[in-house]
């Protein structure tokens, strides 16, 4: 059973420490938190040690959970790699891409494993059809969410677009050739709705929308591959497949949906699958994950490479937003 100590305690970090404490294969050795009178008040609630300073911790845990806000992941991942600690840092992986490369270098030389929770590829929905997608060539993503205070100190793009970024890019497997983006801030200072179109190398198209000023949640993943159709709804956690078959003999199905293509082109069979999904908790899952990983000496399922991508790709959105903006603000405006 793997020691965790949990670093970072706010809203997450406490359900982090929940997860592992459910889990069978992980004990939550301590937390740490640079808000000491709320880390204590969360230790008292959860019955474990709270540790005033991360090297003390780092000492007596075999894996470092890192939860705390994003600015600060860097620092504690640098730390925790340099005391041979492998490490679980949440999305995204760093406040900037320099800090993202500094820590791939600094896990090429300490060769420990380091695993990023992108939590979306461990949801139900996307496990029970992630072995039927072969080459998407258009994908369309809507994560819409009601308006919470909580994680608006960054544009919409890191705090929710992200998490569909990473699922195209390990989905589509190719090169980005072309970003176009646009978004506007409607009730904080970054950017709260936005719409980008992901062009890639082997000519697939992604189009992701993300807005936290919705009137309703939505998380929901469509894509179009050759003779099929899969829509992923990450919020209820369910997955329809459509798939379509040449007609090669006769169908006794006489409910059976068959498109006739026209004289001498033959016949399609139309088959409607909705795979069964099994329920989880992703959170525990993407942990336990990590822990097999380590024990098993596998790569993680999300590795810190996979979470480099993720990131630069949403900094170079944000960066063409930016530019936008900046071109709209600074155009020539229409008078009468």
């Amino acid at each position: 059973m793997k020691k965790i100590g949990v670093f970072g305690v706010g809203h997450l970090g406490q359900i982090h420490c929940k997860c592992v404490n459910e889990s069978d294969k992980a004990e939550l050795i301590g937390i740490y938190d640079v808000n000491f009178a709320h880390a204590r008040e969360v230790s008292l609630q959860l019955g474990v040690p709270f540790f005033e300073n991360p090297e003390e911790l780092l000492q007596v845990c075999d894996i470092a959970d890192i939860v705390c806000t994003t600015t600060y992941h860097y620092e504690m991942a640098k730390l925790a790699l340099s005391k041979g600690k492998p490490c679980f840092i949440e999305k995204p992986v760093t406040a900037t891409i320099e800090q993202a490369e500094e820590l791939l270098k600094l896990q090429q030389q300490t060769g420990l494993p380091v695993q990023v929770g992108h939590v979306e590829r461990f949801n139900p929905a996307f496990l029970a059809c992630k072995d039927k997608i072969r080459q998407p060539m258009f994908i369309e993503g809507h994560r819409l969410a009601l308006f919470n205070p909580r994680g608006n100190d960054v544009s919409v793009i890191l705090d929710l677009m992200i998490h569909d970024i990473d699922i195209v890019l390990k989905i589509v497997n190719s090169l980005i050739v072309d970003i176009q983006a646009s978004g506007v801030a409607i009730v904080t200072d970054t950017f709260d709705i936005a719409n980008v179109r992901l062009t890639f190398e082997n000519g697939c198209v992604a189009n992701l929308t993300a807005s936290r000023i919705s009137m309703k949640n939505m998380r929901k993943i469509r894509l179009f591959q050759e003779n099929a159709y899969i829509s992923m709804d990450l919020l209820e956690k369910k997955t329809e497949m459509i798939h379509i078959e040449n007609v090669t003999g006769e169908i006794n199905d006489p409910f059976a949906m068959i498109l006739d293509l026209g004289e001498g082109k033959g016949k399609k069979h139309i088959i409607i699958d909705m795979p069964q999904t099994e329920a989880n908790n992703a959170i525990r899952s993407e942990l336990e994950s990590f822990i097999q990983a380590i024990e098993n000496q596998l790569n993680p399922e999300v590795s810190l490479q996979d979470g480099y991508k993720a990131l630069k790709t949403a900094t170079e959105i944000i960066h063409k937003m930016n530019k936008n903006l900046k071109q709209k603000n600074n155009s020539p405006k229409n008078t009468l």
